[in-house]
Order: structure tokens, then sequence, then C-alpha cells
């Protein structure tokens, strides 16, 4: 058995020599030259999902890359094979007093559990459901419990000094419409001016109701509008909506984190016709409560669907501290970060293991080897759980962050970018037929323009005849 091993591993190590010594496919090398990015900025990987053949290329595959948002690969895959595909979110809601004529005499408690999809449609239903125990009226607090993450506060500028940026908000173990307000702008040319509708309702924050129409091209509509978010409980438009761009709509960071749960909560609550004689806060649930009700998230496989589809950086964090959630009691990073690294030696073996930080990949500090992550899709590949990972991910060419990939081959890849990374990772269809796992990250000050370099390298692995 040891020779055979020591034969197999020999043989590999003769055939990535090999490849390697091919160097790049021409059109690769072309795409680098006009993007300014040298061979040593990039790592390559092509080889077949079964793992059965030698790889067809393998460059630098063993040096370490920080791979932005292609991390999500491991985090979605560990998940899904830790917890399951069918996996699902609970928020229970617990009430400490009885309810007369409509009136709950206590407070209404929510307890998060790490639920990613806590938007506003569902947070309503929650709601609505609430009432249907025939609460109408709290005599009290509804209270909210963050317990469930111990996770430092975090200043949603510090990453990249965008705060209002959607994909910069933090992870929260009640997480309220991913903390953001979407603003949809629609022309009336009767009135000239457009209709402004804010969701969900926040408390206490007042947004215009219209704002004025200019004529002209839609451009820059955004620095058009000349927005003031200085004040989080009121915001303004100093300038105008072009009339030529129609219907528009701008998701956005709220400008107080801390407080979009609170206002969120009681924004829909008034907006359903209850009433409260207390406040919203956070809190804690008193130890033996039983709960009144649960609402239940969607499946972890769909979840899995919009983190890898949209590269959504916040519902990756959710999913990664529901690991240690999951089996320590209290979602934390470095839980997590433990588990996983033990779960990935289960796994993989003596396989280097990748340097996660917050599970998202929006990180300076994360890092993993081509090897590994080619590894780590071919373990997939094989596992009773691909057709959950493969269908998470874009498709060259039709949706999600690949939607316009220029590639003609057919390929589910997960994408990641920050500035100065750029990379794909996942699985491409050949002409022969044979499936290929396909890893690229670039590390330069040029990674934005890499586009035509992944585009190349998908249509050479598809190429295969």
């Amino acid at each position: 058995m040891r020779l055979t091993h020591c034969l197999a591993s020999g043989l590999a190590f003769v055939a990535t020599a090999w490849a390697q010594a091919k160097g790049l496919p021409p059109g690769v090398e072309a795409a680098l030259a006009r993007a300014r990015i040298p061979a040593d900025a990039v790592t390559l990987l092509v080889t077949d999902a079964d793992g059965k053949a030698p790889a067809r290329l393998s460059h630098r595959t063993d040096v370490p890359f920080n791979p932005a948002s292609v991390m999500k690969l491991v985090t979605t895959y560990a998940a899904l094979d830790q917890l399951g595909p069918a996996f699902a979110w609970r928020t229970p809601v617990y009430v400490d007093g009885p309810v007369r004529d409509g009136v709950l005499q206590g407070n209404l408690y929510l307890r998060g559990q790490g639920d990613p999809k806590l938007v506003v449609e569902r947070l309503w239903l929650l709601l609505r459901r609430v009432q249907g125990l025939g609460i109408h009226r709290i005599a009290g607090d509804i209270v909210l419990d963050h317990g469930a993450f111990d996770v430092a506060p975090q200043d949603p500028g510090r990453f990249d000094g965008e705060p209002l940026r959607p994909y910069n908000a933090a992870p929260d173990a009640l997480l309220v419409n991913y903390k953001s307000v979407v603003m949809t702008f629609v022309p009336d040319r009767t009135a000239a001016s457009a209709a402004v509708q804010a969701e969900p309702p926040l408390a206490g924050v007042q947004f215009p109701s219209s704002v004025a129409m200019a004529v002209g091209d839609c451009g820059d509509w955004r620095g058009t509008l000349k927005a003031d978010f200085g004040d989080p409980l009121r915001v303004r438009f100093n300038g105008s909506f072009p009339a030529a761009c129609g219907e528009k709509v701008w998701p956005l960071a709220y400008v107080d984190p801390s407080a979009y749960a609170a206002r969120a909560v009681a924004g829909l609550w008034a907006q359903l016709g209850g009433t409260l004689t207390g406040q919203v806060r956070d809190g804690s649930v008193p130890a033996g409560l039983t709960p009144a009700l649960e609402a239940q998230s969607p499946p972890l496989a769909e979840v899995v669907r919009d983190i890898n589809k949209y590269s959504n950086n916040v519902m990756a964090q959710q999913l990664f501290l529901t690991l240690s959630l999951q089996q320590k009691g209290l979602g934390t990073l470095a839980g997590s970060r433990e588990l996983l690294a033990q779960w990935w030696h289960e796994r993989l073996g003596d396989v280097p293991a990748p340097v996660m930080d917050n599970g998202s990949g929006l990180s300076r500090d994360a890092r993993i080897t081509a090897r590994s992550l080619g590894r780590l899709l071919q373990l997939a590949w094989a596992s009773p759980l691909m057709p959950e990972l493969a269908s998470s991910l874009p498709i060259s060419g039709v949706d999600g962050t690949l939607r316009r990939s220029r590639s003609a081959a057919t390929a589910h890849l997960k994408t990641g970018s920050l500035r100065d990374v750029a990379g794909v990772a996942g699985f491409v269809l050949g002409a022969s037929g044979r499936r290929h796992v396909l890893v690229a990250l670039v590390n330069h000050p040029n990674a934005a323009q890499s586009r035509p370099v992944f585009d190349a390298l998908v249509d050479w692995a598809a190429s295969d005849l």
C-alpha cells in the first residue's frame, strides 16, 4: 500500500512539473500582457474534476494568494457538509405576560439566531404572526436579543472607506434586512418631480417624499441627487433626479447601523397598525421562557445560492459564525476558524488549510493556494452535495457576478474582487464532455483588468479535445 502511494505521489509530482514546464496557454499570456500583469502575480490551475488525470495547467499553485470572495467556496461547502442542505435558522419570539383584549401585558422578545435572510418581507410576516396571537398593543417593550454572536463592534468604513455600501454591513445575530434601506425613485412628469419611497420604514427617520426632476441624460444620477446622509434622523436631497432615468433603485446601508434593527422593527410594527407603550430596545430573553412562535429561514441550499451567485459578504459571515453557534453554543470568529480548520483536516488531510478571517473573503489577511482550492473543489465534485454547491455558482455569461463574462464556455465559477485582488474558481465543461476544476487568482495592482485573462483561461480549459 505504501509503495502504491509513493508511486502515485511521484507520478502526480512529475505530472505537475510537466504542466508547469509547458508554460501558460498563449491566449492567457497575451491577456496578461495586455493587462500588464506579470506571470508571478498569478496562480492558475486547470485539472479534471474527478482527479483521475494529471493537471493540464499548474502555475504557482503552492503559493498562498488572497482569494477575495472566492473564499466563500470554502465557507459554503464546509457549511453544506457540516449543517446539511436542509438546515434552517430559527428566530424565536417570546412573551412574558398574558394577552387580554388585544394587549400584551408585558414585553415581546425577538431572539436572533444568525438568520442571514431576515429581510423586510420576512420580518413583516413575523410581526403579522405576532398579531395572529391576538397582540395588537404591547404594554411593555419589544426587546431584541443579539447575544447568540459574540463579535466585536465594527466600523463599516474600516475596510475601504465606504460605510454606506451594503456589502460592508457587519454580522449580527439579529441581522435585519442587511441593515440597509432601499430607496426607489419614480419620475412623475406631471408633477415635475420624482416620488421617493424608502423600505423598510425606520421609526424616527425622515425621508423626502419627492425630489425635483431635471432634464438631460441619466448619467451619474446618484451624484445629481446631492444626497446628504450626515443626519441619521433625516435624509436630504439637495439636487435633482434626471427624468431620463426612469425608475431607479438605490440600496444603501443605514448611517447608524447599531440602531437599525430597533428602528426597522418599530417602523414595521407601526405600519401594521400595532401600538407600543414602551420602546424597542436591545436586551436578553429571560431564562425559562418558552417561544410563542418561531420564524424559519429558507433552507441552507437556497441561502448558499444567494451567497455565491451575488457574493453577499454579510450573509457569508453570518453562515461562518453559525458554524460555531451550532457546535459551541456561541457564534465567534475564533470558534468558527477552529472548527473549519478541524473539518478541513478531517476531509482533506495534509492539503494545506486556508488562512480564514471572517469567511466572506472581505479581508486583507485571508490566504489559500490554488492547489488547496482545487482539491476542495474535487472533494465537492465527488460529494452528494455537488449539485447544491455547483448550482449556487454564477453561470458564465448568464447570471450573478458572471453575467457580463464574454467566455463562450459553459462554466460555474465563483468570482472575487478587492482592490489589487481578483479571482475565479469552479467548474468548466470541456468540449470532450469532461468536467474540469479551474482556479485563477491575481494579486497585483492591475487585478481589476483581469477579466479577459479569466475568460481566455476558461475558453482554453473548455477546448480539451
